[in-house]
């Protein structure tokens, strides 16, 4: 995503919410711009790139207070797995994820699906550990689409279980190699954790739900906490030498850098899983069930193949790529788009992801991209761009 098209999302900051630290990032001279309905940090004085570098190689603090976060209620909560089945039994009317499958303390990473199994938004699932934490799920929503897929989620699973949307509480997140440190001085024990698992530590002062996760290709954490600590919280963290305010500049690069979707550019409604190359995201137990919206569609994808498969792409020389330039073969015949393209800082060039007909989607595949009406030489590159560095356990369930 551009600067440009950063600024175009929102047409008037007349109307703009803000997040709790927005008073934080204008100390912090943070240049703002309108995204998805919030005055956001696009960069602080370091800029883009130096913000970027700072992440990959120490601990950057990103505010995405913007996103939704919500709980999915049970009616009876408390009673261990059979208030979960209950939960989870609901959401996985309209999500392709083993949800039920997920233990106490688990995350995963599902998608919201229509039903012609297009993806109306990708979102987090957590089942909080503790046996008084039984029978609701943690979601966390894109920004963008969170009025959407509340109202969604509110239609689709009735009265079966309720929807508590929680527009009181701040997210925020620490990413890079040295987050797990810095975290550990300031929350006691939560080193411990690894990839994809999450926590709730309730003390006197207050409520977080942290899990081990982000959005960077970096070991990291989200912590969410009531809006009204986010502000001190936020700056105990600062306070450490290992950290740098980050903004969205750089957290486009580095996830992009991740190979990381980014809803409504590289996902759509008209998008399926298997086409978006998330086809891992549909278990193999709701494969065999078929009880999911657009499972026919979707199985039928995952057994021939899709007609159109998202790629990742590296641009020969330095000229960067944005979303919308067009992709074509060596003959010169259009065979796809490029869906979020720019320059990748720790890659030493451009980097890019777009769809492109399968016959085209092998890796080191020749292509074309036109930027400008003028055709540059690139090839089909495998992802992530740069590797992963997540903790990872070595036993997964799902």
């Amino acid at each position: 995503m551009s600067q440009a098209e950063i600024k175009a999302e929102t047409p008037s900051a007349d109307d703009l919410k803000q997040t709790p630290l927005a008073a934080l990032h204008r100390e912090l001279g943070a240049r703002m711009v309108p995204f998805a309905g919030y005055e956001m940090p696009l960069q602080y004085k370091p800029g883009i790139l130096k913000e970027h570098v700072h992440t990959r190689t120490s601990a950057g603090l990103f505010d995405v207070s913007h996103m939704g976060q919500a709980f999915l209620v049970a009616p009876d909560t408390g009673k261990g797995d059979e208030s979960h089945e209950a939960v989870a039994s609901a959401l996985e009317q309209v999500v392709p994820g083993n949800i039920k499958g997920l233990k106490p303390g688990a995350m995963r990473l599902t998608l919201l699906l229509n039903d012609n199994g297009g993806i109306l938004d990708d979102l987090m699932v957590t089942r909080a550990g503790g046996a008084e934490h039984q029978g609701y799920l943690f979601l966390v929503v894109n920004a963008a689409t969170k009025t959407q897929d509340f109202a969604y989620l509110e239609e689709k699973l009735g009265a079966s279980v309720e929807l508590e949307i929680a527009d009181e509480r701040a997210l925020l997140a620490l990413q890079g190699p040295k987050a797990a440190d810095v975290l550990a001085r300031e929350i006691d024990g939560i080193g411990d954790l690894t990839f994809m698992n999450a926590r709730r530590i309730e003390t006197a002062a207050t409520d977080y739900i942290v899990s081990r996760s982000g959005y960077t290709g970096e070991d990291g954490f989200e912590i969410s906490l009531p809006a009204e600590a986010a502000s001190d919280f936020a700056r105990k963290l600062l306070a450490h030498p290992e950290v740098a305010p980050i903004g969205l500049g750089a957290r486009d690069s580095l996830r992009l850098e991740a190979g990381l979707c980014l809803y409504g550019h590289d996902m759509s409604a008209e998008t399926t899983p298997v086409e978006a190359s998330l086809g891992w995201t549909v278990a193999k137990r709701r494969l065999r069930e078929l009880n999911f919206p657009g499972a026919a569609r979707i199985a039928a994808q995952m057994e021939d193949g899709a007609e159109r498969i998202r790629v990742g792409i590296r641009p020969a020389g330095r000229v960067p790529v944005r979303e919308g330039c067009d992709i074509r073969s060596k003959e010169g015949q259009s065979i796809g788009v490029i869906t979020s393209g720019g320059f990748g800082p720790t890659v030493g060039g451009p980097v890019a992801m777009g769809y492109v007909d399968r016959s085209h989607a092998q890796i080191g595949q020749e292509l074309e991209i036109v930027v400008r009406d003028k055709a540059h030489a690139a090839v089909v590159a495998d992802m992530p761009f740069v590797p992963h560095r997540y903790v990872r356990k070595q036993n997964r369930n799902g």
